[in-house]
């Protein structure tokens, strides 16, 4: 029990404890929790630490993604010759690169997040799973523009295609690399394995690969339609539009608002399954 002094003004003395405390010696009013971060703020700093962990690896994946789809590039220029069937090489080739970076390595770098338990610290830190999610997807998606316009530059080069129209690139870039991302990054937590989540990736590269390298004209309609639901397709559908004497801007729009589209539910699906991974 304390004792208060006698000569302590009446103001000065402590207050006694609240009502509804318990009133036990030792106990002090529970902390309160600071507020969680919003979401741009945590967004920005989830990229900028992103980036800076990929930094070591950044010039090899530029190289190991460009140098494929230059190389699919050259290996096409002995099938098709120009046309139309040049136009979806080349588009399909840079939009390779963004598949290789936003949907195979994010598959992979989120199942080896989740089964090492790096999920842990994320879940630790005050910021939406939201932030997580984009931050990382935003930051491999980075990655992607020296290769897709090295690759695309290249690729109108040797195939005799415009190059007035490269500036869409600006557009589409994001837009296939959020739609990519978000498949890739809900692949790598939704997979019982790391392994699996690899194979995913994988598999989507190569989907990315043949059903976009490859003119839809030459393909049998249940491949063209398994063509029309990867994500991708569309990024494809409208760098290439941009290569006619005269584009279809409408058609350009289209297809580019149908990205953007399967871009959001895709990270929204990324988002649910990073909640759904983090609890368990």
């Amino acid at each position: 029990m304390s004792v208060v002094p006698a000569d302590l003004p009446a103001a000065e003395a402590p207050a006694p404890p609240a009502a509804g405390s318990r009133g036990g010696a030792g106990r002090t009013a529970a902390a309160e929790l600071c507020p969680r971060a919003r979401l741009w703020p945590s967004l920005a700093a989830v990229y900028r630490a992103q980036l800076s962990r990929a930094r070591v690896a950044r010039i090899p994946l530029l190289f190991v993604a460009t140098f494929q789809s230059v190389g699919i590039m050259i290996m096409m220029r002995g099938v098709v010759s120009g046309g139309g069937e040049a136009h979806f090489v080349v588009a399909g080739a840079s939009i390779v690169v963004v598949a290789y970076v936003a949907l195979n390595l994010l598959s992979q770098y989120f199942g080896q997040l989740r089964f090492s338990g790096g999920l842990d610290h994320y879940a630790t830190l005050p910021v939406p799973p939201a932030a997580v999610v984009l931050g990382a997807a935003a930051a491999y998606a980075s990655f992607t523009v020296p290769g897709t316009l090295v690759t695309a530059v290249f690729g109108c080069v040797l195939f005799g295609l415009p190059l007035a129209n490269l500036w869409v690139l600006v557009a589409v870039i994001p837009l296939a690399g959020a739609a990519l991302a978000g498949l890739g990054a809900a692949c790598g937590l939704l997979a019982p394995r790391p392994e699996l989540a690899t194979l995913l990736g994988q598999l989507g590269m190569s989907a990315a690969l043949l059903l976009g390298v490859l003119p839809p004209d030459r393909m049998p309609g249940i491949v063209r339609l398994a063509r029309d639901l990867l994500p991708s397709t569309y990024g494809v559908e409208a760098y290439a539009r941009t290569f006619a004497e005269r584009p279809d801007w409408t058609h350009v729009a289209v297809d580019m608002a149908v990205c953007a589209g399967v871009g959001v539910v895709s990270l929204a699906v990324a988002t649910w399954a990073y909640r759904r991974a983090a609890v368990r």
